[in-house]
């Protein structure tokens, strides 16, 4: 037998040594690759328990979230309507960007390159799945669902519309939330979740309640009696101040007059409330299956509304404009290791951040073109350092600047509004036309977009 050179062993020796260490270190550094569920909610607003937006609201499920991940106070969308919000924060680019910025058009003729974030983890080895409302109605995108099962239709009153008119209508319907489109959705989550997955998931569940029409089993609206509705603090003649811009978006001969001349104000809040309850009771049962799960461990959860929804305040109905109510959305962040919980950031955010900081978060590579900023800083440390306004689009060249005190509106006609919300969180006084205030539009117009893209092309719609 003949034995080795002593020199030669002791290198050998070394080697092994070496790589045996190496792998230890590349095991204890090795980034893990986390599961996203992703919950899109459609036309909520901030009137669920952790954003304050009405008293009494019943949202234990969404409650809960928030005690476990941090809640943005001030995140907004990127424009006050489905297919327009839903594009940018799914795409990572602006409306103003690719312009789209209504319901009636169609987004991937003008965006045919464009890289989904679905398409962008399925790109990066997950298993992507979607089900119900993640684009807008028509707009589903097939080249971003491997897997994806569409929206179920929910059971109506036989006599329709009940209180409103077309689907913008409001009443209980006979029928149990299993009969629902939305208890069907969450049904294929937890069926995914009752499922072994070899691979990281993407799982994406969108929500259609609370959007019109307001049906939902009776028992939603037993739990606010209409004695006990309290409509939105309102003033006389919000509009005074408005310029005419502003004036021509809110409508207010339309919805908000109907309203008020057929006193169905409580009915609408009753049935707005009903639905919002509704919703979080799926929701719970989404985040109740994940919980049991293999899963809950390593998986990131982001909840967030499209769009804000108004209920006559501004004497306006619905999203679709640039105030506060039709802009603000409920946003919550899970991150396991990361968030801390039950925090709160009030911080300027935005929708089309979410891209930027699920590519972070599961150790992706960086995505090129997004126009949002990762918020993942912020998971950490809700309070940190940000010099983020955001920004709010709706319709060409009409833009909302969004700081921790200012909101400014410019028009596409030039026109203004300013309003302090340390002092004027309802936005009652417009103060564009204060000339001590000069410097603050200046500075809040360096963040509106450089580049207002010219509308898309349009289709016919009938619904939103």
């Amino acid at each position: 037998m003949t034995i080795p050179n002593y020199t030669v062993f002791k290198s050998y020796l070394a080697i092994l040594l070496y790589m045996t260490s190496l792998d230890s270190v590349f095991a204890q550094t090795a980034k893990p690759k986390y599961n996203v569920l992703f919950i899109a909610v459609d036309d909520m607003n901030d009137w669920v328990g952790p954003f304050g937006g009405y008293s009494g609201i019943k949202t234990p499920n969404i409650d809960k979230l928030a005690k476990k991940g941090v809640s943005f106070t001030r995140a907004y969308c990127a424009a006050p309507a489905c297919n327009p919000s839903r594009t940018a924060l799914l795409t990572g680019v602006r409306p103003s960007t690719s312009g789209v910025y209504h319901n009636n058009q169609p987004w991937r003729p003008v965006m045919q390159d464009a890289v989904t974030l679905p398409q962008y983890f399925t790109a990066n080895g997950y298993e992507v799945k979607g089900a119900g409302k993640i684009y807008h109605n028509t707009y589903n995108d097939d080249a971003s669902w491997p897997t994806y099962f569409e929206i179920p239709k929910s059971p109506e009153p036989p006599k329709a519309p009940v209180n409103g008119f077309a689907h913008f209508d409001w009443s209980p319907v006979n029928a149990k939330d299993e009969d629902m489109g939305d208890c069907k959705i969450v049904n294929e989550g937890i069926s995914f979740f009752d499922q072994k997955h070899d691979k990281p998931f993407f799982l994406a569940i969108g929500f259609t309640r609370p959007h019109l029409p307001w049906y939902v089993p009776q028992k939603y609206f037993d739990m606010y009696p209409l004695e006990s509705i309290k409509k939105p603090r309102v003033i006389d003649n919000d509009l005074g101040d408005v310029p005419p811009a502003g004036i021509k978006i809110a409508k207010p001969e339309g919805d908000h007059k109907f309203i008020v001349e057929n006193k169905q104000w409580e009915k609408a809040v009753q049935g707005y409330l009903a639905s919002i309850t509704f919703a979080d009771g799926q929701i719970g049962r989404l985040l109740d299956a994940l919980e049991k799960s293999k899963y809950a461990e390593n998986t990131i959860i982001v909840f967030f509304g499209d769009h804000g929804w108004h209920l006559g305040e501004k004497e306006h109905w619905r999203k679709f404009a640039l105030w506060e109510e039709a802009s603000r959305v409920p946003f919550i962040v899970y991150a396991p290791g990361l968030s801390k919980s039950g925090s709160i950031s009030e911080r300027t955010v935005n929708l089309l951040d979410i891209y930027p900081t699920l590519t972070e978060l599961c150790n992706l590579p960086n995505k090129k073109g997004l126009e949002g900023n990762s918020i993942a800083t912020l998971l950490k440390n809700p309070a940190a350092e940000w010099e983020h306004p955001s920004v709010t689009t709706h319709g060409f060249g009409n833009h909302a600047v969004r700081s921790e005190k200012w909101r400014y509106i410019r028009y596409n006609d030039g026109s203004e509004e300013l309003y302090d919300h340390e002092k004027d969180p309802q936005e009652w006084k417009n103060l564009a036309k204060d000339e001590q205030f000069a410097a603050v539009k200046t500075k809040l117009a360096k963040s509106l977009p450089a580049v207002n893209t010219k509308d898309a092309p349009t289709v016919k719609e009938g619904k939103e």
